[in-house]
This record gives C-alpha cells, sequence and structure tokens, in this order.
C-alpha cells in the first residue's frame, strides 16, 4: 500500500518526524525530508535508504517563513514527481512554555510557524494531492481540543489546525474529492524538545514517539479521520470535556509543578 508511494515529511530532522520517516522508509516509500537543520537530515536520509525507502531527499526550510514552506512542496514535486501523503509534522515559534506576558511577537511567530506554514504547505500540494487522490496527516495536540496553560500561543494555533482540517475534511467528502485528511491528537511524546521544554514542569510520564509513529503511519494508511495517542491518555479527557469543563481543568492542572515555570 506505501511502496513506491511520494512522501513529504515536515519537521523530520528529530523527534516524531524523524520516525516517521523511518516508518515510511520501512514500507518502501521515497522520501522528501525537511527541517532547518541539513547535518541532520542527511543523516536521516542516509538511515531510511538504509532502512528500505525508495528514494530519500531532503531540502531545508524555515517554516517561519510561507515562501520557504511553499517551495519545499514545490521542490518535492519537481524531485518526487508528485506527493501521495503529506505529513506535517513540525512544531516551532519563539514562545516558552510559561505565563502569557503579552508578547505578541510571540503569539505571531507561534502562528506563522505551527499553523500558517501548514496550510501555505496544504495550499501548494493541493493539486498535486488530488491527482494522486492522497493524504494530509496533521500532527495536532491535547491542547488543540482541550485548552491548555502556559502554551496560549501553541495552543491557539492548535485549535486553529483542528478547526481548518476538520472543515477540509467535510469539503473534500462533499465534493466527492477522495483525498483524506488524518488528524492526530497526540499527549506528552518523549522527544528531546518536549522533554528539554516541559520535562521539570509537569508530572506526566511521556510515551513513546516510536510508537507514536507507528500509530501515525497506520492511521494514515488506513485513511482515518482521527488518532488518539496515546489513546487512554488523551480520548477519555476529549469525551468528558464537554459533561464536566471544570473537572477536567481541575484534573489536567494537578500535572503542572508551578514553582518550577515562570
Amino acid at each position: 500500500m506505501v511502496r513506491g508511494k511520494k512522501v513529504l515529511i515536515t519537521g523530520s530532522s528529530t523527534g516524531i518526524g524523524e520516525q516517521l520517516a523511518y516508518k515510511f522508509s520501512e514500507m518502501g516509500a521515497h522520501v522528501m525530508l525537511t527541517a532547518r537543520r541539513a547535518q541532520q537530515l542527511q543523516e536521516v536520509a542516509k538511515k531510511c535508504l538504509q532502512l528500505g525507502a525508495s528514494s530519500a531527499h531532503y531540502v531545508v526550510s524555515d517554516m517561519g517563513n510561507l515562501t520557504s514552506a511553499e517551495n519545499v512542496v514545490q521542490e518535492t514535486i519537481e524531485k518526487l514527481g508528485g506527493v501521495d501523503y503529506l505529513v506535517l509534522n513540525h512544531v516551532g515559534g519563539s514562545g516558552s512554555f510559561g505565563y502569557f506576558q503579552g508578547d505578541m511577537e510571540a503569539v505571531l511567530s507561534s502562528i506563522t510557524v505551527n499553523y500558517l506554514s501548514y496550510i501555505q504547505l496544504t495550499s501548494t500540494a493541493l493539486k498535486a494531492l488530488q491527482k494522486s487522490q492522497g493524504s494530509i496527516v496533521v500532527m495536532s495536540s491535547l491542547s488543540g481540543r482541550i485548552g491548555a496553560p502556559f502554551t496560549t500561543s501553541y495552543c491557539a494555533s492548535k485549535f486553529a489546525l483542528e478547526g481548518f482540517y476538520s472543515s477540509l475534511r467535510r469539503e473534500f467528502a462533499l465534493s466527492k474529492n477522495n483525498v483524506s485528511v488524518t488528524v492526530a491528537v497526540l499527549g506528552y511524546i518523549d522527544t528531546e524538545n518536549a522533554v528539554k521544554k516541559v520535562g521539570e514542569k509537569i508530572t506526566m510520564t511521556a510515551s513513546s514517539k516510536e510508537n507514536c509513529a507507528e500509530e501515525v503511519v497506520k492511521a494514515a494508511v488506513l485513511r482515518r479521520p482521527e488518532l488518539f495517542y496515546p489513546y487512554w491518555g488523551i480520548k477519555p479527557f476529549v469525551l468528558i470535556r464537554d459533561f464536566a469543563p471544570t473537572l477536567i481543568g481541575k484534573i489536567l492542572d494537578k500535572f503542572y509543578v508551578l514553582e518550577n515555570i515562570k
């Protein structure tokens, strides 16, 4: 089902994106990797080939620049001849994990990287995806379903992603456009970036990035609309949210180590 397919994975120099690249490579896909760090991308691409990728390419890009994001898709189509899977995984922005202090620069940075660049990538790849009857795979978060403190800008971008892609999925269905949209609602994953940023500020146990990537790829290949990972750490909160929002807030608030948050 995946061998020979053309897969673009953003944020693929490390973390979940790196593991996604390996999973698709093991299945024989052509992979295009992108992130900001060339040396790490080169190393990941090399390993992808060792794991069985039909081909492995990379392009350095800064998702804070929407023109750069557009160029990534154009280069992917040029190098691979199209796009079957658009896997949107990157995360960034200048905001830190802490109290909102009114910093609009951090808000704009987060919205650009974590939301607008996703839309730019999708917009540029749309015709290629329609031609291949492909799939869009979006990394979201529990913070895109339930408002989380200390990550206001990131949280806002994830809520925006959820709204855009759930709307786009319905448009595809109504127009009989056979492009699938899978939104992965993720919890705390043991990526280097996440552990470094919040490891001493929350008491949650991080879930495996390798297992996470495996579940995301499975959901993408099966064209499922949603994935919750880890399921029992995410889904119950989402189900109860509308019935007892105050209770859910109080439960989740107990995971924060307030003395370590500024």
